[in-house]
């Protein structure tokens, strides 16, 4: 068994609220796109809070959606959000470790996998468990982003140590902040075909203030922010200098900043011979 490692940015009350406002804020750039024939089984594995499913459903309000994560508090958020949203959504919701889905074989016609890749250990291991259950043709969807596509103004020495704590502290943790580019060759390697990747870029300026609030403020500068304890206690920077780069992060939401970020979608087929 492969056990997935811890999710890195907690299971606060703040972190369910920074899901929610990412989710939010970029569903136009990363749903775009993705929509599912009615009656077709869907998958999405590693659903959390039900962020990313509550646009799922509203996206495809005819498919029936099997919904899973290995926690049940996360579970038990992620149906109320959806209920609340879509009370007539067709979701079923299961406990369980994605490299122990307990599902017949080619049980789905559609996978969809968003922001999970990046927190385990060896991604392809995961890719290549989810072929057992997607049937022979059916599709993979997957979003990644990638923490060194920051790129922002005005520009921060301090800013960048900051983001570079977070991507230690998860890569230390097992996992990858930096795996939307390894994209291609990850779905490529564990058998999947016709692989296409794209990148979503988020850019955000004063004539864009929802995305400022939304992601740069609430979603990125929020996630850098959640880990000053571990960053610190690892001697990653010191207390002053991480009390710059935050400050500097923030600079880049004012009317005078601008930000920058990419985020990856993939789309592939599993061809539906045996799987390793």
């Amino acid at each position: 068994m492969t056990t997935p490692i811890e999710y890195v940015h907690g299971y606060s009350a703040h972190e369910t609220r920074r899901l929610g406002d990412q989710a939010d804020t970029l569903a136009a750039l990363l749903h775009s796109g993705t929509a599912y024939p009615a009656g077709s089984r869907v998958l999405e594995v590693g659903c959390g809070v039900g962020a990313q499913t509550a646009h799922l459903v509203t996206a495809s309000p005819r498919a029936h959606f099997t919904a899973v994560d290995v926690s049940a508090d996360s579970l038990a958020q992620a149906r109320a959000r959806v209920t609340a949203q879509s009370p007539d959504a067709q979701v079923s919701w299961h406990q369980a470790n994605l490299f122990e889905l307990p599902f017949p074989d080619a049980s789905f016609d559609h996978v969809f996998v968003c922001f999970v890749l990046e927190h385990l250990a060896v991604p392809r291991h995961a890719l290549t468990a989810l072929r057992r259950v997607l049937r022979p043709g059916g599709t993979l969807t997957v979003i990644e982003g990638d923490h060194g596509s920051t790129f922002f103004h005005p520009d921060s020495a301090y800013a960048h140590a900051a983001i570079d704590c977070q991507v230690q502290l998860q890569s230390t943790a097992g996992g990858n902040a930096l795996i939307g580019r390894q994209l291609h060759p990850l779905i490529s390697d564990a058998g999947y075909e016709n692989v296409v990747v794209r990148p979503r870029t988020v850019y955000a300026d004063r004539s864009r203030p929802t995305l400022v609030n939304g992601f740069t403020r609430n979603t990125f500068i929020a996630m850098i922010e959640s880990v000053r304890e571990d960053a610190l206690a690892a001697g990653l920077m010191t207390p002053s200098d991480w009390a710059r780069g935050i400050a500097d992060l923030h600079r880049t939401a004012t009317a005078d900043g601008t930000f920058h970020y990419t985020f990856f979608k993939a789309h592939a087929v599993n061809p539906g011979d045996a799987v390793d």
